[in-house]
């Protein structure tokens, strides 16, 4: 529909101009009886013109910007139709036919250039300094000029007789000259980038108003026929270019134009000196006229390049002052290039520059890899500034103990690397526990109680190392250190990348454990106290590795945080579990589990969309979201983050949530009042294992008078006798779980006691 009126505003625009062009074709050979007949298509069609620009004005497609600028071309619009109006009055408002243009005609005629010009000057790209506006500015008195000039030579000064009866002189030397400069202008927004004005719309718009002012340059011409104008070619012309450019711009959309190199439209000033000394030549010099014009113009031209040569010189002296700027920044960026910008020691860059050129050589070098213990809690319990400030004083202290004779490097996050070089391997044992010691003195950091202490790994270079097995080598013995319980550094061996080389290619195998259907699930039975009556089922994850057997989860699942494959495990688990519970629901009614509880890492809690995909696996298996259980750990939680908004959003949408093996973190009473959830696991340590003694039993005593009075259900794990749970029982506990309920088994076993059970 909007294509088909823009088709008809462009036919009406040319049939405007064909029928204008045959009226002024006929008139030189025909004396037209009524000759305000050719002067009615003018203010028709600038009339489409208008309409087509308030056309795209209106366009939500447009930008304001741009709806702004055709705005504006629908006032030029009205303007040029108030023109021809004007000038239809003046030509034949006399007693004779005549081609007179009176002063109102000119103003408005000239109004409609100022509005155009005005409003490319307008668009948001025409955003220049000072200079481009100064030569812009020169740029079109020196074709006002020469057009001026070049009208007058052609058009005027041999048709005195015209001069003389019409009295319009000036009017179209102004007229036609503004005209050239609005072309100018055209050119010029249109080559350097016109926001999101169509390109193609002001070549279409400068087409027109090129056209137009050379039709309008012909009215002496004409001088014989007062009855005819120029402007019966001029304002159609222009009007039709308008009708095409605002159909242009509707066709284009709001696309931004790239700028373009304008270079091109810098050399029209010399071109127009260059065409006024042809000129010039080719009169003769004898006309006062055109030697002003082109005096005026050697001058336009003269201060142009003069201000040009002011423009570079001041480029000149702001560079020649921004070379010492200069080179501080280059020395500032090759230190930033080589060093962490947090601690002010050396980066990865600068370590693996300075191993590489020390293992060249002959003397001993050995690298030490530096892994803080427990980073992560400072910066989740007292925040990343108090973080930093940690790193900051770590790094203060390992220069002050590695000296002249090492180089400290920042690595990343809380890992640095010390290089030590011309040391025996006692010296470097001397200087690892200075470093050791240095860490365990009290940081000080603003009143918060965190700790300095870390593993290190350390390894020696041999010959055709490179940094990279340097840091290898280091990074398996600091996980040596650290599964030793941290805070002590140790040397690498052999046995130790035995063991990183047998994780890997455990990790290898488990990432292609699922694809493999090498996963299974098992589930536990969770039952009330004493009556032992089943009332729901914990998902337990096993894997049946193809030449290992069973490996157990205490050995692949810390393997799959690590390395972030637990993701991928966990939507599996949970999908699995999800699909399994609504197939029992829907066989089982009433007497399936009422409680499936799936445990979920805090790498998948982290994911951004981890919520929208426990939706979709809801509304994909069809499990009612009140039968299951989502079982998450205390250091999951533990601080403020993504972890935790995820587990208040899951409460939300109607999901219960149980904390896991409560009572082995850190802050265990605060995440009661922090974190929302319905269920409390108590950790099976407290129940059957080396603290279930009389400190365990006091534990779990209390802890069910916390969960009591918080409405929270409370769960027992690790439940192995009659006794415990007798205990329990009198405690207060009505849930548990454990080997003496039933060990871990399939879904099939499962059923076959639901069925059993309803036999009874």
């Amino acid at each position: 529909m909007e294509q088909a009126k823009r088709n008809a505003l462009a036919l009406g625009g040319a049939a405007l101009v064909v029928a204008d062009a045959v009226w002024l074709l006929i008139g030189l050979g025909h004396e037209w009886s009524y000759p305000v007949l050719g002067w009615l298509p003018l203010p028709a069609g600038a009339a489409l013109a208008g309409y087509a620009c308030l056309s795209a004005a209106r366009s939500r497609k447009l930008d304001p910007a741009t709806r702004r600028f055709w705005r504006s071309l629908a006032l030029a619009a009205a303007l040029f139709g108030a023109g021809t109006v004007s000038n239809a009055f003046d030509a034949l408002g006399g007693p004779q036919p005549s081609q007179r243009i009176g002063s109102v005609s000119m103003v408005l005629y000239l109004s409609v250039m100022g509005v155009v010009i005005w409003a490319l000057l307008r668009l948001p790209s025409w955003q220049r300094t000072r200079g481009d506006w100064v030569r812009f500015t020169l740029d079109a008195w020196v074709v006002l000029v020469a057009g001026a000039a070049f009208v007058w030579q052609f058009s005027i000064r041999g048709n005195q007789e015209w001069v003389t009866a019409s009295g319009s002189t000036g009017a179209v030397l102004v007229m036609v000259a503004v005209g050239f400069v609005a072309v100018v202008t055209f050119l010029k927004v249109a080559l350097a980038g016109a926001g999101r004005i169509d390109r193609r719309a002001l070549h279409l718009l400068a087409g027109g108003a090129a056209l137009s002012a050379l039709f309008g340059g012909l009215t002496p011409f004409l001088g014989e026929h007062p009855y005819l104008s120029s402007s019966f070619a001029a304002v159609p012309i222009g009007s039709l270019g308008m009708i095409l450019a605002a159909g242009q711009q509707l066709r284009g959309g709001g696309r931004a134009s790239l700028p373009r190199s304008h270079q091109r439209l810098s050399v029209v000033p010399y071109l127009a000196v260059l065409a006024m000394i042809g000129l010039l030549l080719s009169t003769g010099g004898g006309d006062p006229a055109v030697r002003i014009a082109t005096a005026l113009l050697t001058v336009m031209v003269m201060a142009r390049q003069v201000y040009a040569l002011i423009e570079n010189r001041r480029l000149l002296t702001t560079v020649d002052a921004n070379l010492t700027q200069l080179r501080d920044y280059q020395d500032r960026l090759s230190h930033q290039a080589t060093h962490d910008p947090l601690t002010g020691v050396g980066n990865r860059a600068l370590f693996e520059e300075a191993t590489g050129l020390l293992i060249g050589g002959r003397a001993p070098v050995h690298v030490a890899l530096l892994d803080m213990d427990d980073f992560k809690n400072v910066n989740d319990r007292h925040g990343h500034h108090t973080g930093d400030e940690l790193l900051v004083l770590v790094s203060r202290r390992l220069r002050a103990v590695a000296g002249p004779q090492g180089i400290v490097a920042r690595l990343g996050g809380d890992e640095f690397a010390i290089v030590l070089r011309d040391l025996e391997p006692v010296h470097v044992e001397e200087i690892l526990n200075r470093v050791l010691a240095a860490l365990r003195e009290p940081p000080g950091l603003a009143g918060a109680p965190v700790r300095g202490v870390a593993s290190i790994g350390v390894t020696t270079a041999r010959p055709g190392d490179t940094p990279g097995d340097l840091l290898r080598r280091a990074d398996v013995a600091m996980y040596a250190a650290k599964a030793a319980g941290g805070d002590r550094w140790q040397w690498f061996d052999a046995a130790h990348d035995e063991q990183a080389q047998e994780e890997a290619r455990l990790g290898d195998d488990l990432d292609l454990a699922l694809l493999r259907d090498e996963m299974f699930l098992l589930f536990q039975p969770i039952v009330e106290l004493p009556s032992g009556r089943p009332t729901g089922v914990e998902v337990l994850l096993r894997w049946r590795h193809p030449t290992l057997g069973l490996v157990p989860p205490d050995v692949f699942v810390p393997l799959a945080e690590r390395t972030g494959r637990i993701v991928d495990i966990g939507r599996w688990v949970l999908e699995n579990a999800s699909r399994q519970a609504a197939l029992w629901q829907h066989r089982y009614g009433e007497r399936a589990p009422a409680k499936v509880s799936i445990n979920v890492s805090a790498r998948q809690l982290a994911e951004p969309g981890f919520v929208a995909e426990v939706e979709d696996i809801l509304a994909r298996t069809g499990v009612d979201r009140d039968r299951l259980l989502l079982e998450v750990t205390e250091t999951a939680v533990l601080g403020a983050g993504a972890p935790l908004e995820a587990v208040r959003e899951l409460r939300e949408r109607g999901l219960r949530v149980a904390l896991d093996d409560f009572g082995t973190g850190q802050s265990s009473l605060s995440l009661l009042l922090t974190v929302p959830v319905d269920v409390l696991k108590v950790d099976k340590s407290f129940v059957s294992g080396e603290a279930a003694g009389q400190a365990g039993a006091v534990i779990v005593e209390h802890l069910i008078g916390f969960t009591n009075g918080l409405r929270m259900e409370a769960v027992a794990e690790g439940v192995e006798t009659e006794d415990q749970a007798q205990r329990l029982h009198e405690a207060g506990y009505s849930l548990a779980q454990g080997f003496l309920f039933g060990r871990p088994v399939t879904a099939e076993e499962i059923e076959s006691g639901l069925l059993t059970a309803a036999a009874r």
